[in-house]
């Protein structure tokens, strides 16, 4: 394959689960990092924070920390301050993530302040009926939606889980509005995390378990994609996606051996 000079990879599913190395990742990540090949770590995880997860990583051996981690809640903070500067918005997410919110007013969920912007993080015991409702009120008001991930369903060490990309389809539809994504597979994520590199697109990989969130669209932005048979991946979302992956991995154990080749 043509020379890899910077390599973007997803977390959940690709290296680990349930945040649990995945056999044979570490070591791979270790084979990266000896070859000196740039990386970043883009995840579409909204549980925790950048440190957090750099932390966690690193607790499991791993040799990453903060600068290699790129989130979307960080992302979603720069579109925030840009596109919405001052907005008053309401956060619904699973997990405390304000710490990489730099910048961003966000209301406490209590009292009557109307909000400017819907924010939906991760899914979990916190989009419970009151809180959806709450949200849809907002918007039934004006307040534009931003969702960091349009994610159906993501794997644990118990099976797939549901994602906010399932309450996002109705949240849309009953409000009859559309979402402003700012993870993946949006666009400027992708670019986000090649200036982070200071990489082109063509010199670029992108490992993914998500077909259409990690490989396809990193592949539409002109990134070699490489989607690995772990984590989130079924057959039938394979074969029934809207284009064809540069490459199929097993693992990502795999990679180094792909990245080796002439």
């Amino acid at each position: 394959m043509e020379r890899i000079g910077a390599v973007l990879i997803d977390i959940d599913g690709v290296l680990t689960v349930s945040w649990k190395p995945l056999p044979g990742t570490v070591e791979a990540m270790e084979r990266l990092r000896a070859a000196g090949l740039p990386l970043a770590l883009v995840t579409n995880t909204t549980s925790r924070t950048r440190a957090s997860i750099a932390a966690k990583l690193a607790e499991e051996g791993f040799p990453v920390g903060v600068e290699d981690i790129l989130t979307a809640p960080v992302v979603t903070a720069a579109y925030l301050r840009e596109h919405y500067p001052g907005a008053r918005c309401l956060l619904l997410s699973s997990g405390d993530v304000r710490e990489d919110l730099e910048g961003v007013t966000l209301l406490d969920g209590s009292g009557d302040a109307t909000a400017d912007v819907v924010v939906l993080g991760g899914a979990g015991a916190e989009f419970g009926y009151a809180a959806l409702n709450a949200a849809f009120r907002h918007l039934q008001r004006g307040a534009a939606l931003i969702a960091m991930h349009r994610n159906l369903y993501w794997r644990t060490a118990d099976g797939l889980d549901l994602d906010a990309g399932a309450f996002l389809l109705g949240l849309e539809r009953a409000a009859r509005v559309e979402a402003e994504v700012t993870g993946k597979p949006a666009a400027a994520f992708f670019a986000t995390a090649l200036a982070h590199l200071g990489a082109t697109a063509s010199e670029a990989l992108m490992v993914g378990d998500d077909i259409e969130s990690d490989v396809l669209a990193a592949q539409r932005g002109g990134i070699t994609g490489v989607l690995v048979r772990t984590g989130k991946y079924l057959p039938e979302t394979h074969r029934t996606a809207d284009g064809t992956p540069d490459h199929v991995l097993d693992s990502f154990a795999d990679l180094p051996a792909l990245l080796e080749r002439d």
